[in-house]
């Protein structure tokens, strides 16, 4: 070839690479299977049925797998979101579980009350155009895939000597053991209740959590080698500083939650059928109260009419427990509007679904009670919403002249909890907060004693699940490092 024709043939214009073909992918999520409104608002069975092999590939098959990944930094506990559902898309399901459990160690559980839609789904790539991907549905999928085929319990490390006590059995908890149990140190988890689970077995109802599940996940975590002790109220048995002086434990980690209901300091809150919602709750999940006279003997009766107030996700569940329980009418009041509530949106359409009735923008004022010294009704005063307040939200106003009666035998009140006093009352040297939650560092969840460390709701206010488990995972990075820093 000539020195010409060379030339020629370098100048020409560069070929253009062929463009792959652009991959078409469903705007919506599968639809996840769920029992009919009518049945289910007479069982206790779970109301989400989960996906099939067939659905959850379908809906894996939409992930982008796109470059930068940010569901990952939407996730609290930093699970390789895109990796375990590329497997789910590849029908590995023995990969996406062990890819999955690299970061959670109780994925059936966030698989079914974490809130992805203001985490890991609220920034998915996907959802700037179409629905995000249904990340939730498909780490609830390969979960139950597991559980039902053969759980994996990976290898430990070898024994360190050291020992640290995890104070409450709740997700933070749990997930700190898991964690600190794998890099190898002995890990005692103390828990107050008779069952281990924390707000897992006694706040969530079973239709939304099956305690069987919790179980599950609570015996994975024994299998890593975590020592579990029921009805151990720590501040009662022993103190902070007794399990770290006379019982040797080389660290504390504080998750007790918060539990101490609130109430809203109004006439008749002292009536008999008047119940915060942690009691309400605790009697059904826990205490088995909807077998009463059958299997269990804890009382509770609910009358043919409820109310129950508050807009979070603990109100939803107190109303869809008492229809299951055997209300003919359940009233949920609410001070703000259906934009405000903060409960998740599915919680609010299954609650509206099953029949419970809402009173938005009205407020209690007064609890009725009878001659018997029982409550007989509530009277509550319309709302209208004014000028934001601290929380962002619209402040609601009382309407003047705007009062009525709603009647009911059961009234709940579910406007949330503070912290449960004992352990900063036992532990005088430990730093809270004018609210009485523990201050502990975000990144580490040190507290200002050496060795001592708190995460989830007792440091948050009540907070989520998730956030908890992330708090967890934090601490036990941290209380490693302080561990194996020490002579």
């Amino acid at each position: 070839m000539s020195e010409n024709t060379e030339n020629q043939v370098g100048n020409d214009p560069p070929v253009a690479k062929e463009k792959k073909p652009r991959r078409e992918v469903k705007p919506t999520k599968e639809p996840m299977p769920r029992q009919d409104p009518q049945a289910r608002g007479k069982n206790f069975n779970e109301v989400a049925l989960g996906y099939t092999e067939a659905q959850a590939v379908s809906e894996a098959e939409r992930c982008l797998n796109c470059k930068k990944k940010p569901c990952i930094a939407g996730c609290p506990v930093e699970i390789d979101i895109p990796a375990f559902i590329g497997l789910i898309a590849k029908r590995d399901f023995r990969g996406a579980a062990r890819k999955l459990k690299d970061k959670n160690s109780l994925p059936a559980i966030c698989g079914r009350v974490c809130p992805q839609e203001e985490q890991c789904e609220k920034v998915c790539v996907l959802g700037k155009k179409y629905e995000p991907v249904a990340i939730g549905r498909l780490e609830r999928f390969i979960a139950d895939w597991e559980l039902e085929h053969g759980v994996e319990v990976p290898e430990v490390a070898l024994p360190t000597g050291k020992s640290v006590a995890v104070v409450g059995s709740g997700p933070g908890g749990l997930t700190v053991a898991g964690d600190l149990a794998k890099l190898g140190h002995r890990v005692v988890i103390f828990e107050a209740l008779h069952k281990a689970g924390g707000v897992l077995v006694y706040g969530i109802p079973e239709f939304r959590l099956p305690k069987a599940i919790v179980a599950r996940e609570v015996e994975y975590v024994q299998k890593l080698g975590v020592e579990i002790r029921l009805d151990h109220v720590i501040g009662r048995i022993y103190t902070i500083e007794e399990l770290m002086n006379e019982e040797g434990f080389d660290a504390v980690f504080v998750c007790t939650g918060a539990g101490l209901p609130y109430f809203m300091n109004i006439p008749g809150e002292n009536l008999a059928g008047v119940y915060s919602a942690n009691e309400f709750l605790t009697r059904s999940n826990l205490m088995k109260a909807y077998e009463f006279n059958r299997h269990h003997a804890t009382p509770i009766k609910v009358g043919r009419r409820v109310v129950v107030v508050g807009g979070g996700n603990v109100a939803m569940d107190s109303s869809r427990t008492a229809l299951r329980l055997g209300a003919e009418e359940v009233h949920n009041v609410y001070r703000r509007s259906r934009v405000e509530m903060p409960a998740r949106d599915e919680e609010i359409e299954n609650a509206e679904e099953e029949g419970i009735i809402f009173q938005l923008l009205t407020n209690p004022v007064e609890i009725l009670g009878d001659d018997k010294g029982r409550v007989r009704g509530v009277r509550c005063i319309r709302m209208e919403l004014g000028e934001p307040d601290s929380s962002g939200r619209r402040r609601p106003v009382p309407i003047e002249g705007s009062e009525f009666e709603l009647e009911c035998e059961t009234l709940v009140m579910a406007i949330g909890n503070g912290a449960n006093p004992l352990i900063s009352q036992t532990t005088p040297k430990l730093e809270v907060n004018r609210w009485g939650y523990i201050v502990a560092d975000e990144a580490t969840g040190k507290t200002n004693i050496p060795g001592v460390y708190a995460g989830g709701d007792i440091v948050r206010g009540a907070a989520t699940v998730i956030l908890a488990m992330g708090d967890g995972r934090v601490s036990a990075r941290a209380i490693h490092e302080y561990l194996m820093s020490k002579e």
